[in-house]
């Protein structure tokens, strides 16, 4: 049995980092400001890092209206296709999977 890690069945290798050579969690998600393991990093949806509450807070509102704007505009393409078909306009079943909105 071969005691080398070298030697083994799979290599394992750093990922390259591109020409930034910056890590997902060096940055404020939103700001841009540099991370500091002397500071509390705030994290938003598991993977995403912020420098500050405001910050995740000004995310979370973002994410929030941009899903009542995809709600609303899947509500507006389900009442046009039923006026097109000529049927009565409904209000169309939405829930949200994912944080996404889907017409079901």
């Amino acid at each position: 049995m071969p005691s080398s890690a070298s030697s083994s069945l799979f290599h394992i290798s750093p990922l390259d980092r591109g020409a930034t050579g910056r890590h997902a969690m060096d940055a404020c998600y939103l700001c841009g400001k540099p991370l500091s393991t002397n500071f509390d990093i705030f994290m938003y949806r598991g993977d995403t890092p912020f420098c500050s509450e405001e910050c995740r807070s000004v995310q979370i509102d973002t994410d929030k209206a941009r899903q009542r704007i995809r709600a609303n505009i899947l509500k507006e393409r389900a009442a046009r296709n039923e006026q097109r078909r000529g049927a009565p306009a409904s209000e169309p079943d939405v829930t949200c999977a994912a944080n996404v909105p889907v017409a079901s």
